[in-house]
């Protein structure tokens, strides 16, 4: 290539590069945006290229963002503020800003330990209401009665009905020792004041027991609440335990478990799978990923696992790998729906950016977000105590119980 034909390729190449910088509504060079202004553009470039819908929600992103720079950005609040509603255009909750507290907590919480109330929260995707899905076992707002599926209509007076998830969390968070009063509304009972006194919730999601069926067989019951950084670790070391204890069946109860990190649930399929698809992932591309388990699995011994309304995200993920291998047996209600993956962004001023990047399918590629995944055996249950959990008042244990005696579950393999 001689020098004038140099010449002409680097002209043509910087045209080129303008032509998309303004297509991309680019306003102004980045040299001259100020600190503010750079934020909302770190979360808008994010978005931009990770967010699952390529149609963000059939709008023009670009012009998204060059709204939100608009307006003159003074202070932490309006800029926090202009990200909040540039996010808010995309009519999904899963993908929000995370101030750096809200992020700082959410790390903290799936590491294991939290300070608060106890409650795990999700809003409900076709009323928009914020609902309790569990309270941690023990916590403060177990001990006050407060229930799965119970409304949270106000945190100290305040209407959560234009709350983010974020928000209300911050809320309900504050020192160890203080009070928070929360209306609840509950099916049935209307509406109720409760008073909280926050804590230091210890989160260890495993509760493992070895019982007798009603015909004599060891049966290892395993209760897990939550997928964070330690429960692989801490089922696998159940399992291992209940195996040498003699258990020759399992009941893994994922009711009410709201989920947490995906890597979390993969490896928990692990410990059950010997091998097989465990979940498939899918991009704004339509690029599908998936995660395989190896083996050997720690148990061949027959399964079934108790899902509810509760049974939300990683849950599902779990529960529909077991369920598509056939290694599993489903017992309860048809579960949440939320078939969507999140990942966390740490952005330059600390706080966060969770964005949904895919969605999941089960092996059999069943879509579940939104429609959730039907049981084998469908078992209606009225809401009980946490005392009452795997007894004789808990319908769908005993259902449980039931499946185990009939050997309709996976043979154990010879």
């Amino acid at each position: 290539m001689g020098f004038m034909d140099k010449q002409i390729f680097r002209l043509g190449f910087s045209l080129l590069i303008a032509f998309c910088l303004a297509l991309g509504g680019l306003m102004e060079p980045a040299a001259a945006l100020t600190q503010e202004q750079k934020l909302v553009s770190e979360v808008w470039r994010i978005v931009n290229r990770t967010y699952l819908d390529g149609t963000f929600n059939h709008q023009n992103w670009a012009q998204v963002r060059q709204k939100a720079l608009e307006k003159p950005l003074n202070d932490q609040k309006a800029t926090y503020g202009a990200i909040q509603k540039m996010l808010k255009s995309l009519d999904d909750p899963f993908t929000r800003f995370l101030d750096p507290e809200q992020y700082r907590s959410l790390q903290v919480n799936t590491s294991g330990e939290l300070t608060g109330v106890g409650l795990q929260i999700a809003l409900n995707p076709q009323t928009g209401r914020l609902e309790v899905v569990s309270p941690i076992v023990g916590s403060p707002a177990d001990k006050a009665g407060i229930r799965p599926r119970d409304r949270i209509i106000k945190i100290e007076g305040i209407s959560t009905e234009n709350l983010t998830l974020d928000e209300a969390a911050a809320r309900m968070r504050g020192p160890i020792g203080s009070l928070i009063t929360l209306l609840i509304e509950r099916d049935g009972e209307g509406e109720t004041e409760v008073r909280v006194v926050r804590d230091r919730i210890a989160l260890n999601p495993v509760v493992a027991e070895l019982r007798v069926s009603p015909q004599g067989t060891p049966v290892g019951y395993l209760r897990l609440s939550q997928f964070n950084a330690n429960a692989s670790m801490e089922l696998a070391h159940a399992i291992s335990s209940l195996e040498k204890k003699g258990a020759a069946a399992y009941i893994l109860d994922l009711r009410n478990n709201p989920g947490g990190l995906l890597q979390s649930g993969i490896e928990i399929a692990r410990l059950w799978l010997d091998s097989g698809t465990i979940v498939y992932t899918v991009n704004r591309q339509g690029i599908q990923g998936s995660f395989e388990s190896f083996g050997p699995a720690l148990t061949d011994d027959p399964l079934v696992i108790l899902v509810n309304q509760g049974t939300a995200s990683a849950s599902e993920i779990l529960a529909g790998a077991l369920q598509d291998n056939g290694r599993a047996h489903l017992v309860g209600e048809t579960t949440f729906g939320k078939g969507l993956i999140q990942s966390l962004f740490e952005l330059s001023d600390g706080s966060g950016l969770a964005v949904t990047i895919a969605k999941y399918e089960t092996p059999k590629h069943r879509d579940i977000n939104k429609l959730g995944i039907k049981p084998d055996t469908a078992i209606a249950q009225e809401p009980i105590t946490r005392e009452q959990i795997a007894t004789e008042a808990d319908l769908q244990y005993q259902a449980a119980l039931e499946q185990l005696k009939t050997n309709s579950v996976m043979a154990k393999k010879l």
